[in-house]
């Protein structure tokens, strides 16, 4: 099972590779929006089977956290708060 799952991952990673390598050529407005509509599809069914294959998360680490935190709040990250 995970073997088949692996395998669809790869497949839809390289047809989203095929159409980026699409969208940087001439297109049409048609031909685009089709390409665009195809590679969200395409996200969208990592996502969903990425989620099936390993439906579970890893705790963040102290690096990941603090990069959010700072994300988050730019303001504190930019002048931190010195105690004398």
């Amino acid at each position: 099972m995970i073997d088949e799952n692996l395998a669809r991952l790869r497949v839809h990673r390289n047809n989203v590779h095929r159409y980026r390598r699409l969208l940087a050529t001439q297109l049409s407005d048609l031909e685009r929006a089709y390409i665009e509509r195809r590679l969200s599809e395409e996200r969208a069914s990592i996502e969903a089977l990425s989620q099936e294959t390993f439906p579970f998360s890893l705790p963040p680490t102290r690096r990941a956290a603090a990069e959010t935190d700072r994300e988050s709040h730019p303001a504190s990250a930019a002048s931190p708060s010195r105690s004398v």
